[in-house]
Formats: C-alpha cells, sequence, structure tokens
C-alpha cells in the first residue's frame, strides 16, 4: 500500500482525497498556494507545503514545484484530483520519472484519449457507436470540408481536436459559413490549447448527455459502474447530474459498459475514467473520454456501494481490480447538486467571507465540501463551494430529499446557486427526466 500521498489539488476534492486516504491509513501532504492556507484538507493533513502565490500558473499548475514537495516530504505518490494537472500527460510523465507514482492514467494513454480523434478512432475499433464526422482532422483543402458536411448533413458541429471546457466549438447550420466556421474555430484552438486541429461531426439537435464510469487496473482488468446523465447543464458546464440516467435499461447498461471495458483493456488504461457520449433516438453517440476521476463521482458512489477514490489509491499501490463485472449492482438512484458561490441568475461569480453555514443532513445525504463558517471564498479559482447528493430507493424518493436539504441549506455572506437548484427540481421536465442538454439555457434564456 502506499504510504505517504501529495494531494495536488484545492477545495472539495482535495478534502475528499485526503479522508480516502486516512481511510486506508495513507499518509498525506497537502500542498497549497497562499490563497488557501485556510482550506479544510490543508488543517487536516499530515504535512503541508506552500508552493505559491495564489495564481495557478504559479502554484497548483506549477509541476516542478509539486514535484518539489514531494521530493522534500517522501512522498511516493502524487494524486491530481480533478482540473488543473490531471489530464496533463507530461505531468504524469514528469512525476513517474522523477520516482513517484501518478495515481491516474499512464501518460500515453492521457495522450491517446485526449486526443478527441484518436480517441473515436480506438472507441470505433472497440465497437462503440460514434457521430458522424470526418473520420480525422480537417486540412485546408475547401472543396474537401464542403464535400464531407454535405456527406454528414447540416447542421455540423467543428471541434478542436485538443478542446474541452466547452471552448472550440462552433455549430454550422449552412455551406455558406462553413469555411469560415473552421478557420475561426483553429485559431481559437490554436490560442486556447496550442493545438489548431480541427474536425467535423453531425450536430445532434436534442441529444442528452450520458457518461459511463470505469475503473480498470492496468493488469488486464477493467469494469464499468453504469452510467450518469449530465444533461442538466448550462454553457456547456453541468449543475446536476444523476446516475442511474433516466430511461436507460439493462440492456442499454450492459451494451454500452461492455464497449467501454473492452476500449479499456484494448488500451491497457488504469485508473479511473469516463466515457462520455450524446444519447438521442435510442442511440449512444461516443464524444470524449476523461481520464481522470469526474466532480460528479459520488453519484455512482452511491448506486454502487464503490469509492472510487479508495480503488485509484488501491490500483496506484499495484494492486488489481477487488472486484468482477457481475459483482456490481446498481441499487436505488443518486442525484447530485453543484453548489457555487455565484448570482444564481447572472452567474456571477460571489467570492467573499462566509458568515454562516449550515449543511443538511438526514438519511440518504451526502456534502462534499471544504466550506465552513469563517472560510473566505477565494476569487482566484473555480466558484464551485461544494455538492449536495441525495440518495434514495427510486428517483421520486432522491429528488424529495433533495428538495428538502436544499431547504435546510443556511449560507449567509455570499450569493450561491441553491435557488436555482431548487427551481429545477420544481420544473416538470425535470421531475419526468430526461431533459436534454439544451433544456435548460431554454428554459433560463441563454
Amino acid at each position: 500500500m502506499l504510504d505517504k500521498v501529495v494531494i495536488a489539488n484545492r477545495g472539495e476534492i482535495a478534502l475528499r482525497i485526503l479522508r480516502a486516504c486516512h481511510e486506508m491509513g495513507i499518509k498525506t501532504v497537502a500542498v497549497h498556494s497562499s490563497a488557501d492556507s485556510n482550506l479544510k484538507h490543508v488543517l487536516l493533513a499530515d504535512e503541508t507545503v506552500c508552493i505559491g502565490p495564489a495564481a495557478s500558473n504559479q502554484s497548483y499548475l506549477d509541476m516542478p514545484k509539486i514535484i518539489s514537495a514531494a521530493e522534500v516530504t517522501d512522498s511516493v505518490a502524487i494524486h491530481p484530483g480533478y482540473g488543473f494537472l490531471s489530464e496533463n500527460a507530461d505531468f504524469s510523465e514528469r512525476v513517474e520519472s522523477s520516482g513517484f507514482i501518478f495515481i491516474g492514467p499512464k501518460a500515453e494513454s492521457i495522450r491517446l484519449m485526449g486526443d478527441k480523434v484518436s480517441a473515436i478512432k480506438i472507441m470505433k475499433e472497440a465497437g462503440v457507436p460514434t457521430v458522424p464526422g470526418s473520420d480525422g482532422v480537417l486540412t485546408g483543402d475547401a472543396d474537401k470540408n464542403l464535400k464531407i458536411a454535405k456527406k454528414i448533413g447540416y447542421p455540423v458541429i467543428i471541434k478542436a481536436s485538443g478542446g474541452g471546457g466547452g471552448r472550440g466549438m462552433r455549430v454550422v447550420h449552412s455551406e455558406a459559413s462553413l469555411l469560415n466556421a473552421i478557420i475561426l474555430t483553429q485559431a481559437e484552438a490554436r490560442s486556447a490549447f496550442g493545438n489548431e486541429e480541427v474536425y467535423m461531426e453531425k450536430f445532434l439537435e436534442k441529444p442528452r448527455h450520458i457518461e459511463v464510469q470505469i475503473l480498470a487496473d492496468g493488469q488486464g482488468n477493467a469494469v464499468h459502474l453504469g452510467e450518469r446523465d449530465c444533461s442538466m447543464q448550462r454553457r456547456h458546464q453541468k449543475v446536476i447530474e444523476e446516475a442511474p440516467a433516466p430511461g436507460i435499461s439493462e440492456e442499454q447498461r450492459a451494451y454500452i459498459g461492455e464497449r467501454c471495458v473492452k476500449a479499456c483493456k484494448d488500451i491497457n488504461y488504469r485508473s479511473a475514467g469516463t466515457f462520455e457520449f450524446l444519447y438521442q433516438d435510442n442511440e449512444f453517440y461516443f464524444i470524449e473520454m476523461n481520464t481522470r476521476l469526474q466532480v460528479e463521482h459520488p453519484v455512482t458512489e452511491l448506486v454502487t456501494g464503490i469509492d472510487i477514490v479508495k480503488e485509484q489509491l488501491n490500483i496506484a499501490a499495484g494492486g488489481k481490480l477487488r472486484f468482477a463485472q457481475q459483482d456490481i449492482k446498481i441499487r436505488g438512484h443518486a442525484i447530485e447538486c453543484r453548489m457555487n458561490a455565484e448570482d444564481p441568475k447572472s452567474f456571477m461569480p460571489s467570492p467573499g467571507d462566509i458568515k454562516l453555514w449550515h449543511m443538511p443532513g438526514g438519511p440518504g445525504i451526502r456534502i462534499d465540501s471544504h466550506a465552513y463558517s469563517g472560510y473566505r471564498v477565494p476569487p482566484h479559482y473555480d466558484s464551485m463551494i461544494g455538492k449536495i447528493i441525495s440518495h434514495g430507493n427510486d428517483r421520486k424518493s432522491a429528488i424529495t430529499r433533495m428538495s428538502n436539504a436544499l431547504k435546510e441549506i443556511v449560507i449567509e455572506g455570499i450569493k450561491t446557486n441553491i435557488p436555482l437548484h431548487q427551481e429545477i427540481l420544481q420544473h416538470s421536465a425535470f421531475k419526468n427526466g430526461g431533459t436534454n442538454i439544451h433544456y435548460l439555457e431554454q428554459r433560463l434564456g441563454l
């Protein structure tokens, strides 16, 4: 087992990793910026190292400082959490070449699946359905690009090969605007990701966002933990997630899950990962893979009973998966609401001092948060201050528990998006389940 782990992240995910480590008897080292000295996981860690000022590029994104912190504390492994360096193949490579264990996939897996064009190729070979598209990077041949679009059928979407976070994407509805859209997306991709390669796909007009959680040990064993529905989103950012996805049958779950497992075995994948799909007209279409732990992992944990972070730690220590696919059972339903320090209508961030913080409890309620009364939400990072997760015997009871929990929450001193969550849970469309990815933006008039 691992002796000591550096937690190279902040906020609720850092606390989540610390708790898993301490449950397993693993010592922890919290690396943090000067703005985060009062974070809960920093206060609870066995050792702490301040690695720089508030700016991310001088602290949480500074690879040499993180690796140096591992060296001076005699740590054996580094957990990147999510965001920051979690999907950075160079970081994974540098960690392992420095003699430490990277708690995540191997660098070659991150590179392979991080490039959407190569990822689509791998998934096709594994028998996973994909969105009709250009089957490769677009060239400067205008005539060829026009022919590809015509064959796919409008509307199409131009996407950056190395994109993410909702950037590097442009929808095109007619031939007249195609070529200009390609040029603009290439420029945006070059600026945002340092890679101007783009590809083309059919734009599905009313899809749902369904993702499949996997675990693999890099020793020939892999399982899927069912699917999540993450369709309730705005500006490509998720707001509410749930597991299992409403309306997905056991047969569909097995069909798509088995193909994701095959893809993991084909590339000898290691650690946790997520395959993301668009789902429309009872068909799954692969879009990308996230080679890291996801924000919404708790809903999967609650319906399967499997601690995904603990399994990551076990795999990183050289252990094999401790269960087979037949051991995975979906029990009940779970819903997660992301709590953000922001105005619930304009979505403007609302940093500042939390004067009063009271979270709900009761059966089936889980809170993943680093916040507390007196905590100052800094302006330098993502505005998420935690997650509230409910679990019930069925979807209706999970919604009821979440609705009651949201009424109990007291947060004073900053604005939060709790009123938005309360509003969504009252929507008949949400109660019925199966809303598409455009529903919330259309509802809010964005």
